[in-house]
């Protein structure tokens, strides 16, 4: 809005419905969409039992950020690039039928993944990526009633019509998100490279998540950020690793298989690369800790 993107005929504040709550259940959590997300990255079951939701949740923005930003926010903000953000330039995004700014100009920190003619810009949450991982579910209200639509669905890819980022319906609204506290949300992880230490979006993020027995992949979760238009999950790199033995070898064909289906333009193809070494730094790091 102050940088005339957008210019709503109203803002709705929800800021007092009773969505506020992290309820504890027996294999599992229920968050409101309106937890603070430094809230739910200090909450002691999820350090323990979802190790990778903390992490990925304290890599995200800054300290005082996240002391305001809620689940909800986190998961409806914006995909978007700096073209997106000036109104001069255009964008299939910000206006259908413009164009694609980025195509031919600066787009060294877009994505190669889930991309389409009329827009290549990365989906910048750290939260949504973790809650691919986990399988979460997002629980929505509207009109039609309550439902809850998968984590890994909720997104959605360009394609023809970038201006619609997600399956919610007119008049819907995030009210919270269902977790499992499994073996595998036990044993994961979060890695997100960036190009300084803090406070800056995923060049590459990986959240990955094993159920490891006697040295046997038995199931695998493998989700991207900042390559991809929506968090992306890595069905082929997951695939792969399950019955394999954990090592190396393992691990270096889950990355070659994380980059599956990527189409780098002239100065993101490091990120095919980056890809493969981040799934396979994040595998090594899981394991070397919990096996």
């Amino acid at each position: 809005m102050k940088c005339g993107v957008a210019t709503p005929r109203r803002l709705v504040d929800i800021g007092e419905l009773p969505l506020r709550d992290i309820d504890v259940h027996d294999d599992g959590l229920r968050v409101g969409a309106l937890v603070p997300n430094s809230d739910l990255a200090a909450h002691p079951v999820v350090r323990e039992r979802l190790p990778v939701l903390s992490q990925a949740l304290l890599a995200g923005a800054s300290p005082q950020l996240r002391n305001l930003a809620t689940v909800g926010g986190n998961l409806m903000q914006r995909t978007r690039c700096g073209y997106f953000r000036d109104p001069s330039m255009p964008c299939n995004k910000r206006a259908p039928g413009s164009g694609c700014a980025a195509l031919d100009g600066e787009h060294r920190a877009h994505a190669v993944l889930g991309t389409s003619e009329h827009c290549i810009a990365t989906h910048p949450s750290d939260l949504a990526v973790a809650l691919v991982a986990l399988d979460a579910g997002v629980r929505v209200d509207g009109p039609g009633g309550p439902r809850t639509v998968a984590a890994t669905t909720l997104h959605l890819r360009p394609g023809d019509s970038p201006q619609h980022e997600s399956v919610l319906r007119p008049g819907e609204l995030i009210t919270g998100v269902d977790l499992v506290t499994d073996t595998l949300g036990a044993n994961s992880h979060y890695l997100k490279v960036r190009e300084r230490a803090s406070y800056a979006f995923a060049m590459c993020s990986a959240a990955v998540a094993l159920d490891v027995r006697d040295g046997t992949v038995h199931a695998a979760r493998v989700a991207l950020g900042g390559v991809a238009t929506t968090p992306w999950r890595a069905y082929a790199a997951e695939a792969g690793l399950i019955g394999e033995t954990v090592g190396p070898a393992a691990f270096a064909r889950a990355g070659d298989a994380a980059t599956e289906g990527a189409t780098p333009r002239r100065d993101n193809a490091y990120k095919v690369e980056l890809i493969r070494r981040v799934v396979i730094r994040a595998l090594t790091t899981l394991t070397g800790a919990r096996t």
